[in-house]
């Protein structure tokens, strides 16, 4: 019996509870429902702001650069060739291969350097003009450096690289373009792969001019690509030049030990035969040496040619699918878009602050 009446009980409590619940929600609608001019002036006025706002909105130039990449192949098999390049401290194996792995090239878009590099270019062939200089005004960023003397007259022209000019306004002009790089960076640059199983990069600048965010993107792909494909060749290049150097060696000592036999054989066209010492030696000693250097030089030759093929293969592809062309694709906040989340933004604030001040008026009613 007892059990019986704790179960009734409880379920009473509970019939209870939920009855609050729907009138405390039934009184919160009528209480927003009261004030529904209010929330709906409040919309229509968000509406007309959201209506400016899309109105002094510049549209947002986006220059795209696609391209995909393929890393060269590490060298492989010439271990029965690389005799005489390792005595003479050669390696013809793969060069360069851990330098860049998987997406380090992303990153590389995003450093200092490149685009720093990318800033210093020229706006185009008949202007003097950079694009950090355009970026500056598309900033505005003079407007705002009026007030500093320092700033004022500050130009940045093209390689402004010079740190023993003006030490001092060296170091404000790389503060100015690190803030600047940084800028970038977050608000103007995008480099990613649409698809992670593809070896497609793809490239985005943004900006509100579109002269500008053609030609950075196209310099900021050119150097970035150079460079990477420079830094994975460096080392095959090096050894490729020393090869070839020797190899030059080597074929000048043996033209000179065949010249040098042929000298003697025109030195002594009268040759007594009892002096024999005087043209079979020199002759003899000449041959040995061409004979020796052919042999050298042979295998040095065999190497230079698998090092040209290991190059080739080190060589990363890079090859661009699409790149930016005018009209750079255009990205616009529309005036019905700024209608829609002006009155929704203003609408669902002020329901917020309805709410939180009736709230509040009765948490104090109650304390009295």
């Amino acid at each position: 019996m007892a059990n019986e009446e704790e179960k009734r009980k409880s379920g009473q409590e509970d019939e209870i509870s939920l009855r609050d619940l729907v009138l405390k929600i039934r009184s919160w609608v009528i209480y927003l429902w009261n004030k529904k001019w209010l929330v709906i002036a409040a919309g229509i006025f968000g509406a007309f702001l959201g209506l400016g706002y899309s109105l002094i909105k510049k549209p947002v130039y986006i220059a795209t650069t696609t391209f995909v990449l393929e890393s060269g192949e590490k060298s492989g098999g010439l271990s029965a060739y690389s005799g005489v390049a390792s005595m003479m401290g050669i390696d013809i194996g793969g060069g360069g291969g851990g330098i860049f792995q998987g997406d380090n090239i992303l990153e590389l878009y995003k450093s200092r350097t490149m685009i720093e590099k990318a800033l210093y270019s020229l706006l185009d062939s008949t202007s003097k003009e950079t694009l950090l200089e355009k970026y500056i005004e598309i900033s505005k960023l003079r407007e705002a450096w009026e007030k500093t003397p320092e700033l004022r007259k500050i130009q940045f022209a093209p390689k402004d690289f010079d740190y023993r000019a003006d030490p001092k306004a060296q170091r404000l002009k790389d503060s100015i373009v690190g803030k600047i790089v940084a800028d970038i960076v977050k608000s103007n640059l995008s480099v990613a792969k649409p698809d992670k199983k593809l070896s497609i990069i793809k490239v985005d600048v943004k900006s509100t001019n579109e002269v500008f965010a053609k030609r950075f993107n196209e310099e900021l792909v050119k150097n970035v690509n150079d460079f990477y494909i420079q830094t994975k060749t460096k080392k095959s290049l090096e050894n490729v030049a020393i090869l070839k150097h020797k190899a030059d060696s080597v074929r000048g000592v043996m033209n000179g030990a065949i010249l040098s036999a042929a000298s003697v054989a025109d030195a002594t066209p009268n040759l007594n035969l009892t002096r024999q010492v005087q043209r079979v030696a020199p002759v003899q000693r000449a041959q040995f040496s061409a004979e020796t250097n052919k042999s050298i030089l042979g295998e040095m030759v065999k190497n230079l040619e698998m090092s040209n093929i290991a190059l080739m293969k080190e060589t990363p592809l890079i090859q661009i699918i699409d790149k930016p062309i005018y009209p750079i694709d255009v990205e616009r906040f529309g005036k019905l878009k700024g209608i829609i989340m002006g009155l929704l933004t203003a609408s669902l604030i002020t329901i917020l602050i309805i709410l939180v001040k009736r709230i509040y008026n009765e948490i104090i009613n109650n304390e009295n």
